[in-house]
Order: structure tokens, then sequence, then C-alpha cells
């Protein structure tokens, strides 16, 4: 994935990296003269192994040369560890994370982390959890293609609410950034993660949870119990997840909360069909949003007749001013109709190309999506009770004071 530059315009950057030279760094000595490098540093903000591969002995040799050095322990704001284990057996992945999270959080501005592109799965989540719930430090965490599942995201969910609640006692910011896309997550972490996304409020303004075979019922959850109360919201992607009728129309209903906060809204390839597509695009003609840059809807069955009722004029109300990339393809619109030509006309950004239309009377998989949608109508009652439940649970999960105490002095906060 693209790199997220978020180090603060006021700090000065100081970059160590080696990143993608696919350097095998198995032994002490593999890693010694790199060591050297970055031990001579007087001050170093970033530290960029991505693209190599490190094994335990090299894991605790470079976490040893950070614990040692101030220069980098006390200064260090972002570590980029993605596709970090290429070749690597599980058990090796395992002790090294077991290496690192000790260390990461002794690291007291290390707010930037990417352990992106790697094989966790299962093996690694108690380290990865006990890493997140006690990095209060950290504001931006990205988690994308590594091998979660359901339970292993039902775990980050668990660990992001208990992050919030030590940040809260320790006065620091809340999570700013959550990427994890690509993770399998579906609707069994659902309810878990959107407690996890609530408890960080109004300070989270990027969530990205594309690819994770979430289905409607599980979308609705994440957007109803979670995504709802992150009021600063500047990007959603929920890309290649599905929503159909029920988790569009609650999408369409919590759309109002960021009108004067989001920039970026991408749900392409999430199955929204007809009427959930209509349901998003009457929002966008109801309201103004000032900042919405870039608006993702390509391959969710959007109608012809939505275009023209409600996303057409939206944009000739110049209910969206600030729009510049709109992507429409694969969707149930006519080819060379006049419409297409108003909406050129009305749209001053970059429209994808319209080469993939979908013929208007496709009725691909309409019955399973029909019923689904049902079931997860059924389901609101007890899913709301079920919600208020676990986050009681959650809430009353025992943080001893001393664990507290160790945690904030952990990271000297």
């Amino acid at each position: 994935m693209a790199s997220l530059a978020f180090t603060p315009a006021h700090e000065p950057s100081h970059v160590f990296s080696v990143a993608n030279r696919a350097l095998k760094l198995t032994s002490s000595a593999d890693i010694a003269p790199l060591l050297q490098d970055l031990a001579q540093l007087p001050q170093c903000t970033k530290i960029d192994f991505s693209g190599n591969t490190l094994g335990i002995e090299a894991s605790r040799a470079l976490a040893a040369c950070i614990s040692a050095n101030a220069g980098v322990r006390d200064h260090l704001v972002e570590l980029n560890f993605a596709d970090l284990y290429t070749s690597r057996l599980v058990d090796e992945v395992v002790e090294s994370l077991e290496i690192f999270v000790p260390v990461w959080l002794a690291c007291p501005r290390l707010s930037i982390v990417n352990l992106s592109d790697n094989a966790f799965g299962l093996r690694t989540i108690d380290s990865l959890e006990r890493y997140i719930r006690s990095a209060v430090q950290l504001e931006h965490l990205i988690l994308s293609n590594n091998g979660m599942g359901p339970f292993a995201g039902e775990r980050i969910g668990k660990a992001l609410y208990q992050l919030a609640q030590r940040k809260k006692a320790a006065g620091s910011p809340l999570l700013e950034t959550f990427i994890c896309g690509r993770n399998r997550l579906e609707n069994g972490s659902a309810a878990h993660l959107a407690l996890g996304l609530k408890a960080h409020g109004a300070g989270l303004k990027v969530v990205k949870l594309y690819q994770n075979g979430i289905r409607p019922r599980g979308v609705a959850i994440l957007i109803k119990h979670g995504l709802r109360h992150n009021t600063a919201l500047q990007v959603l992607d929920l890309q290649d997840n599905t929503f159909t009728t029920v988790a569009s129309a609650a999408l369409a209903e919590t759309l109002p909360v960021w009108r004067d906060s989001l920039v970026e809204l991408n749900v392409n390839d999430c199955l929204l069909k007809g009427p959930g597509s209509d349901l998003v695009a009457k929002v966008l003609e109801a309201y103004e949003f000032p900042q919405l840059h870039t608006l993702r809807l390509q391959y969710n069955e959007l109608t012809q007749d939505t275009l023209e009722s409600s996303l057409l004029p939206a944009l000739q109300a110049n209910k969206l001013p600030a729009l510049k990339f709109l992507e429409l393809n694969g969707n149930r619109l006519e080819e060379g109709s006049d419409t297409l030509t108003e909406l050129e006309q009305a749209f001053d950004g970059e429209l994808d190309e319209l080469d993939d239309l979908e013929e208007l009377d496709s009725e691909d998989d309409e019955d399973e999506e029909d019923e689904e949608d049902e079931d997860a109508g059924d389901a609101d009652a007890s899913e709301e009770a079920n919600i208020e439940a676990l986050e009681k649970n959650l809430a009353d999960l025992e943080i001893s004071v001393d664990d507290l105490v160790q945690d904030l002095q952990k990271t000297s906060i």
C-alpha cells in the first residue's frame, strides 16, 4: 500500500530506511552494519524496515539497539514493519513480535505503526492485543493483509476499546487512523470492532476496512454502533464488503453526521443495490457536504433513475462543491444518455471512464440478497440488546490500578 505521511509538519524528519531491499536479516551479524548506522543518528523519528525479512536474532539485536539509544527510543514517531517476515516460520514471527512489543511501548512518541502485509493470523494475536491496548501514544495503526480472521478481529476490537480507556486516563489523544483491510474480518468481528471504534469517538478521522468479507448485517452493525459515533470522520473506505439495502440504509442514516468533515467515501464494489444506492444519493442531494473530495460508487447497481433524480441534482445544486473525483462505472446507467452528458457538464472534476455499465435488466443474485436483507431486518431488535450487553461487559473489564500505572510508566507520557 502507498506510504501515508502522518509525521507532523513541525517535526524534523530523521529517517532510517532500508525499505524494499529484500535483505535477509537472520543473525545479529547480518543486521550489525545497519544498527551501527542507526545508532549513530543523533535523533531518529522514523524507522522503515519494510520489504525485508527479519529473524529472531536480528529482531533481538534491533530491539536492543532501539532500547539502548535515547536518540532513537525517545524520538521515534513512525515505525514501518510492513512485509517484514517473508519466508519466516510462524514461530519466528510470534517470537519476534514478543521481543518488539515491550520496546515499542517504551518509545514515548511512537504514534504511527504500520504492520501490514505480514502473515500474523491467530498465532500472534496475544502480542498484538497487548500492544494495541497498552500503547497510549499510538495515533495511527495500519494493519492490512495480516490474515486475521473474525476471531482475531474481535480481539483487535476489544483492544481498541481498552486503548481508548487508557488514553482517556492518561490524557492522550484518541486514535486518529485505523486501517485494517484484507483481513477476513467478516460479520463475526463486527460488534467488537464497532465498540472499539465508538470508544475513540471524534478522535478517529480515517477508517479503512476494505475487502473483509463483511456481509450486510455486519456492515450495518459497524455503522450504527460504531462509525456513527466517529463524528469527525474524514475518510471512510468500506470497499468490497457487501451492503445490499439494509447496510445502505444504515449508511444513509449516518452520512449527515459527517456532512461537515467527510473528505472521501469509498463504497466501490459494495452492492448497495438500486434501493440502497437511491437512499445514499438522496442524502447527498438533501445535505451539503462541503469537504467531500472523492466519491467512489462503482459496481453498486445504482440506476439511471437515481442518477437523474438525486445524484445529478446534487451536483447541479452545488451540494458537493469540493468534489473532484467521482467513480460510477459498473452501474445500471444508460450509455450515451443525455443525463450522462449533463453529468459531465455539471461535474468540474475527474469522472471515471464509464466502460462497463451493467445491463438494466440484470437480476443476478436478487433473491439471495433480498433474503439477506430480510434476515438482517429481523435481527435488529435483538441486536440492539446484544450490543448493549457486550459494551457493558467491555466496560466492566477490570484494569487494575497497578496495571494502568505500569502501562503509563512504560510509555512515559
